[in-house]
């Protein structure tokens, strides 16, 4: 796998971590670059301290040709100034370039000339300028042990001799390494904070972004699992991608919920029409048939046999009738508007189911006046749901009915603390012939669903664990007394 195609809680730590690296070396290269010259400058500067310092002591002590004092004088510095420490010799030179003085006489003998000492010292001999004018010389040999510095030691035009200050790169390197020890040292240490900060920072940032990838890669399943806002609360673009995530599942489930009622009504559309063909169909030879029996009773034989297997018939003819008018629901019959009255009568036709299962049964009705719908119907509709639900509910079980109305329409509510449906159940609950009982032909839930809709309403079922209910709503607005 490539760096790139790396998940993003991985690759911001790993990037936050890296830039945070490059930062640290670039800073400490600057850092190590700047102490080099800084070291290289306090040379210079110390040289140049004591030239200045010693020139006017020296000028007047070589005039005079008294050595024992000049020795004294290029002595001094290491006993008396600190920061000539950096120093590891001092050398005065006279007008010939011989040694006139040393603070090591024994590696620079008195007048000794400066060639003859050999090594660098020899080569500085061939570099250092002579002239009274002459400025401060510095020979730096990448390949020798010391750095050193010259400094025309004159008075008026005039010059007597030369200071050189020897440095042991030794010395130099030593306080170098130290200072680069130090720096390594605050740069581990920045980077022990830093790191793991950019570490927690990189996985706080991107949790919510993994979480909101999980959840829309899972989508396509019809999986719309809500986000917990409190993991994000802020409004940066993360949080708006929470926001954003948040509306697109509340569209998403809008629309699969509106593409399952579609679904839904499609398949009681088509079974509704299926169900009123095929009941058409059998009307017709079912009429000529109980036509044929009754005039055979009328007309046949008295035998007892013949007249017993002829009302058999004629019976099991009859309920085959009452099933088929049943899936030809209509709701273009005469009746009367629906009033307070309506439902008091539905209260005493489910009464006595209610005390045979002793079911306790709460009303709760807000239907001030008549309403412009037909009572006949939503009587048949409340008494089915009314006696499922106490059938549902079972022996000492509850009911409630609860209507009330408002400006859109009148809404019923029955609901039970029955065994609570399957989701397998509720989406099949008003198709005919779907039983959930022993008792009954499947058909009570259908025919309210379609004396529901004629009338332009919805009715709904859910179901949990302590209740099932069933809501109903007709609209007033459209409904008018057939």
């Amino acid at each position: 796998m490539r760096l790139f195609d790396l998940s993003l809680q991985f690759k911001m730590p790993l990037w936050g971590g890296g830039l945070i690296i490059a930062t640290a070396l670039a800073l400490s290269t600057s850092f190590v670059i700047q102490t080099w010259d800084s070291l290289h400058q306090e040379i210079h500067k110390n040289a140049q301290d004591i030239g200045r310092t010693m020139a006017r002591s020296l000028f007047p002590v070589m005039l005079h040709d008294e050595v024992w004092q000049a020795f004294e004088i290029v002595s001094l510095p290491f006993a008396a100034i600190p920061s000539a420490a950096l120093a590891e010799s001092l050398m005065v030179l006279d007008s010939a370039a011989r040694v006139y003085v040393s603070s090591r006489p024994e590696d620079h003998p008195v007048l000794s000339p400066l060639a003859s000492l050999g090594g660098e010292l020899a080569e500085l001999d061939r570099a250092f300028p002579r002239a009274p004018d002459a400025d401060v010389f510095v020979l730096d040999n990448g390949q020798g042990q010391h750095i050193y510095v010259t400094l025309p030691i004159v008075n008026d035009g005039v010059r007597l001799g030369t200071l050189v200050v020897a440095y042991n790169k030794s010395l130099l390197w030593q306080r170098f390494t130290n200072l680069l020890g130090n720096a390594l040292w605050v740069t581990l240490l920045v980077l022990g904070v830093l790191l793991p900060i950019s570490a927690y920072w990189g996985r706080r940032m991107m949790q919510p972004m993994r979480l909101i990838t999980e959840r829309i890669s899972r989508i396509g399943s019809n999986e719309f699992e809500a986000l917990d806002a409190s993991l994000y609360p802020y409004k940066d673009e993360v949080g708006q991608l929470f926001s954003a995530y948040a509306d697109m599942r509340s569209k998403l489930m809008e629309k699969a919920e509106l593409e399952k009622e579609m679904i839904k009504s499609e398949r009681m559309a088509a079974v509704g029409r299926l169900t009123a063909s095929i009941a058409h169909e059998i009307n017709n030879p079912l009429g000529g048939m109980l036509n044929a029996i009754s005039t055979l009773k009328r007309f046949g034989s008295p035998d007892p046999v013949m007249q017993k297997t002829v009302s058999l018939l004629e019976r099991g003819l009859s309920q085959v009738r009452d099933t088929v008018a049943a899936l030809l629901v209509e709701a273009k019959v005469k009746s009367r508007p629906l009033s307070p009255t309506d439902l008091e009568d539905v209260r005493i036709l489910v009464n006595h189911a209610a005390r045979k299962h002793a079911t306790q049964l709460s009303w709760d009705i807000a239907l001030p006046e008549a309403v412009t719908l037909p009572s006949t119907l939503v009587r048949q509709v409340l008494i089915n749901l009314l006696l499922n639900a106490i059938t549902a509910a079972g022996q000492g079980g509850q009911v409630a009915l609860r209507v009330h109305t408002d400006a859109h329409g009148v809404s019923m509510v029955i609901q039970n603390n029955g065994k609570s449906l399957s989701p397998a159940q509720l989406g099949r609950l008003f198709e005919p012939f779907t039983q959930f009982s022993d008792n009954g032909n499947g058909l009570g839930l259908w025919i309210c669903y379609q004396i529901v809709t004629q009338l332009g309403g919805t009715i709904q079922a859910e179901s949990d664990s302590v209740l099932t209910r069933f809501s109903v709503c007709f609209p007033l607005n459209s409904s008018e007394t057939p």
